[in-house]
């Protein structure tokens, strides 16, 4: 199996397929990543804007380098504008409910999920991006702090601050105080 970045080249040089394999591989990531923030056609949209972005400056990615940061970091940009354009702040997309036999476990579950979601919403934006980037995104920090534009350092003290911000909002919700 090829590695993204010799399907980069493989697309640079004109093989639609490897772009074909590209959008296989990081098109459904991606949607998960934006459905976290927006309603699905938005999300479906940034997707497609993120891939057509990439196509734009296929020319300009420098082979010397990952894929996953660079396409990360169009999209986060993207999804960063569409924000801006609408002048308002993230909305979180409406989550549905699965089938399942034991309602009490989903009931706890989700609970707990929206008690981390409303603890995440309560840290500055830069925390709380570096958190969301490094545990569900799965990206490792040197390559959230490319996406950022920032030192892996940097980024790691920011993970830090919103990590004992979080464990003192948790704390603080289960002792009541």
């Amino acid at each position: 199996m090829k590695s993204d970045e010799e399907l980069m080249q493989a697309y640079i040089e004109g093989d639609v397929a490897a772009f074909s394999e590209l959008f296989d591989r990081y098109g459904p990531m991606l949607l998960r990543i934006m459905r976290r923030q927006l309603r699905d056609d938005d999300a479906q949209e940034l997707v497609q804007q993120t891939f057509l972005q990439m196509h734009r400056a296929r020319n300009d990615f420098d082979t010397s380098r990952k894929l996953r940061p660079w396409l990360m970091t169009i999209a986060y940009n993207l999804k960063r504008e569409l924000f801006r354009r609408r002048g308002r702040k993230p909305e979180a997309a409406l989550e549905v409910e699965p089938e399942a036999e034991d309602r009490g476990d989903i009931v706890e579950r989700k609970s707990e999920a929206a008690r981390l979601r409303r603890a995440l919403a309560t840290l500055p934006e830069g925390q709380r991006e570096v958190i969301e980037m490094h545990w569900f995104e799965e990206l490792s920090f040197p390559e959230v702090a490319e996406i950022l534009g920032m030192t892996t350092s940097a980024v790691k003290v920011r993970a830090h601050r919103g990590y004992k911000a979080l464990r003192a909002t948790l704390e603080k919700d289960v002792t009541g105080g």
